[in-house]
């Protein structure tokens, strides 16, 4: 069995805030069946750290960023954990990024330069007899690792693959904290990790691990175009010999509508219809003759959730209906309650609820993600695995995971969902008036839900590319 290690910063089932907890919680199951075994180097927040019934100290460093830190490895749920363990860094109320007050915090550099410096440890040093072949580094937080290794006196070079999963976020530092994050100053030039007179943690990942990944293969084209680069497509396109796009899947275990605690089970579609109407109960809604979309998102401006408020009054007069769970912007969170107080058709939740997220996939009919930019997205996969048909921007990963349902494709019975382009209310508006066109024909919305339910959502494709990745980086002991 070849061994890699994974890095990052969050890890479903023990700690989420996004997909990227998704993907690496899952990730590791799905490497095995290709050979490769994962170990997953996570930072010791405080419910990760309870979650740790046996562990063994395998490391210990009496200054790390600013205090001492140990390296623990333990088993959970399934995951082969090495968690640091560095109460000055990680032990805090709040956010995992964020403090109290909704900024980040202020050591957020310190907190994942850490991550990354033990890292690279391991693939210097090795934990006991183990030792990566591979390290798999996921965004920013995880994105110093090659540097620190290259400055090590390591007997053997590590390869890495670093994977962005949203390049909207950079790490950013000032070049004061230069040393303090153990950062060579030969680096700090435009060749390396210096951005407009700061650090760059992503932009560090970008240009000194051996390849890069992104999460779709359409996302990997955007990345190279300066709307989606985020100041770093000259970047990417200097590295496009070493940059593939390879899709999530979903843990089809977790989520899986035959056997799923959360919900009445259900094999097919006509099954849907009792979670249905126990989530229009549950959002306080009325049965109407139209379809039930849900909404399950972060409340920010990639989402596309402004866009969706301009094209409610056009969906809910058609008797379509919403429901929706999410967080994030004040000003957003507002607007859709106001939303929710002016139309009987419209009802909210604001935060997250994983039991209500899987409750919504099983009783909506569609889900609607209008995302400006979308790297993969996986609330359209799980929308396709309960049988909500996906309502989508056609960008990034959601362009290359629905199938859109236009005439052709109708009538070669393979469209799974609707698309919309260009990225507006209007566009939005008219691919809602399709939904509620296909909906009200009963037979032909039941043969998308099916098709819908059968496309394959998990990590069969993508697992066996990922092994391939890391072949070409990996050396056979």
């Amino acid at each position: 069995m070849r061994q890699a290690l994974s890095v990052a910063s969050e890890c479903a089932p023990l700690i989420k805030t996004g997909g990227l907890a998704d993907v690496a919680g899952a990730l590791p199951a799905a490497m095995l069946e290709t050979g490769w075994k994962l170990r997953t180097l996570l930072p010791g927040y405080p419910s990760v750290m309870a979650a740790l019934k046996r562990k063994r100290v395998v490391r210990e460093d009496a200054d790390l960023m600013g205090g001492p830190a140990r390296l623990l490895e333990a088993t959970v749920a399934g995951l082969d954990l090495l968690v640091l363990d560095a109460p000055h860094l990680y032990d805090r109320e709040g956010a995992i990024y964020l403090g109290p007050d909704g900024k980040d915090w202020p050591d957020n550099p310190e907190r994942f330069a850490a991550l990354s410096w033990i890292a690279a440890a391991i693939a210097a040093d090795g934990v006991g007899d183990w030792r990566p072949e591979v390290m798999h580094l996921h965004d920013w937080q995880a994105s110093l690792a090659p540097v620190y290794l290259r400055e090590m006196d390591a007997p053997a070079h590590v390869p890495s693959l670093l994977t962005i999963h949203n390049i909207a976020f950079h790490g950013m530092a000032p070049a004061s904290r230069l040393e303090g994050l153990r950062l060579p100053p030969s680096g700090f030039q435009p060749d390396g990790f210096e951005y407009y007179g700061a650090i760059n943690a992503l932009k560090a990942g970008l240009v000194y691990a051996d390849k890069l990944s992104t999460v779709s293969p359409t996302y990997a084209r955007e990345l190279m175009l300066p709307e989606f680069g985020m100041g770093l497509d000259g970047v990417l396109r200097s590295r496009r010999a070493d940059l593939v796009g390879i899709l999530n899947g979903i843990d089809e275990t977790f989520w899986d509508p035959q056997t799923d605690p959360e919900i009445s089970p259900f094999k097919s579609p006509k099954k849907k219809a009792v979670n249905r109407a126990m989530l229009i109960e549950e959002f306080g809604l009325a049965h109407t003759e139209g379809p039930l979309a849900v909404v399950i998102s972060r409340l920010t401006e990639q989402k596309g959730l402004d866009l969706l408020l301009d094209a409610l009054p056009a969906f809910v007069a058609r008797g379509g209906q919403v429901a929706l769970l999410g967080s994030g912007d004040a000003a957003l969170e507002a607007s859709w309650q106001n939303a929710a107080d002016g139309m009987p058709q419209v009802s909210v939740r604001i935060g997250y609820d994983e039991a209500l997220s899987h409750r919504m996939m099983a009783g909506g009919d569609a889900v609607i993600v209008p995302s400006r930019f979308e790297p993969c997205g996986l609330t359209q996969l799980y929308g396709l695995r309960y049988g909500a048909i996906p309502v989508v921007a056609m960008t990034g990963g959601l362009a290359d995971t629905v199938i859109r349902a236009n005439d052709a494709a109708l009538v070669a019975d393979v469209a799974t969902g609707f698309q919309f382009f260009p990225v507006t209310a209007d566009s939005l508006a008219d691919a809602l008036g399709r939904l509620c066109d296909l909906f009200a024909d009963k037979p032909a919305w039941e043969r998308m839900q099916r098709r819908a339910m059968r496309h394959p959502v998990g990590w069969s494709a993508s697992a066996p590319r990922y092994a391939a990745l890391y072949e070409s980086l990996g050396k056979h002991p």
